[in-house]
């Protein structure tokens, strides 16, 4: 079996994203805690606990990262990417925690509501938490798409989420300022609700990693038409995949002539192997050879058996 490894490139680029997310989670936590206490917005408190669930989640990455680029060792011969959803798993269950407290603040200020000051100082720290959050999404997108990072995917969610948030809180202060004072509760209410939606999609997620479920089906359409294009494969079956943190691990068996030579068989293995890494960076390639016929005879995996 192939030790399975991270690229030193990657490896940077995730350490990078998880240092960033730290940063601007604190960076946040600052300025919205002044914004909190100059207005009293409970939207801003809401946006406040937000950041510093952001701030634990991103700490709990960046330790899940470090751990997950362990390389392979004799105790984990898969390395030790499973780090990356169980650190997912930890960041829906401080999500869903916080968006329970907020609930709660904010139904006990609709019952007893008060006035907000200094409104347009909050609005002004809530458009600099967009920018410096699309600044943060801009880095993340860029590390996922070269890595396929499961944490990081995670984490850039619920910071996707505090765009809309924002947003949504610079409305409730612009009401409030007019004198609707029941939005700012209100509003926070919403990004509560939605906090907790996307708490739900990122624990989802990673526990359907932590199961091994299989790759999505145009990746694994994907591996089929590669290996059967390959010279000499008369079909394939016994496909499985799955992903452990950075790693996508790929299993099949190609059907070969019956009277191939040992080492032509090889050969054939190792080119589609070598194919199948070339279309899927970064992924663990096992290729098990089998004769043609016997796979026929047996009539195993029927239905998986092609070409």
């Amino acid at each position: 079996m192939a030790i399975v490894t991270v690229s030193p490139e990657n490896g940077k680029r995730l350490k990078l994203a998880a240092i960033a997310s730290v940063i601007t989670a604190g960076s946040l936590i600052l300025a919205k805690l002044a914004a909190w206490f100059m207005t009293g917005s409970v939207s801003i408190l809401a946006s406040l606990i937000d950041s510093v669930m952001d701030s634990l989640a991103s700490l709990i990455n960046l330790l899940a990262i470090r751990y997950a680029l362990q390389p392979a060792d004799a105790e984990h011969r898969f390395g030790h990417g499973k780090a990356e959803p169980l650190a997912g798993l930890a960041q829906a269950a401080f999500i869903s925690g916080s968006a329970v407290f907020l609930v709660l603040h904010a139904v006990d200020r609709l019952r007893y509501p008060h006035s907000l000051e200094h409104l347009a100082t909050g609005i002004g720290i809530m458009v600099f938490s967009i920018v410096m959050t699309l600044g943060l999404l801009a880095i993340q997108r860029h590390v996922i798409k070269k890595t396929g990072s499961t944490a990081i995917r995670a984490d850039a969610l619920h910071y996707a989420t505090d765009l809309l948030t924002n947003v949504s809180i610079i409305l409730a202060l612009f009401l409030a300022s007019l004198g609707w004072t029941w939005a700012d509760p209100v509003f926070a209410i919403g990004v509560a609700i939605y906090i907790f939606y996307s708490a739900a999609r990122i624990g989802y997620d990673a526990f359907q990693i932590l199961m091994d479920r299989e790759l999505p089906p145009e990746i694994q359409g994907k591996i089929r038409t590669i290996a059967l294009s390959q010279a000499g494969v008369k079909g394939i079956h016994d496909l499985r995949t799955r992903q452990s943190g950075p790693t996508r691990f790929i299993q099949l068996h190609v059907e070969l002539d019956d009277n191939l030579p040992l080492t032509e068989a090889h050969t054939i293995a190792d080119g589609v192997e070598r194919a199948i890494r070339a279309a899927v960076p970064g992924a663990d390639v096992i290729v098990h050879e089998d004769p043609a016929s016997r796979t026929n005879q047996t009539g195993r995996n029927k239905g998986w058996s092609e070409k």
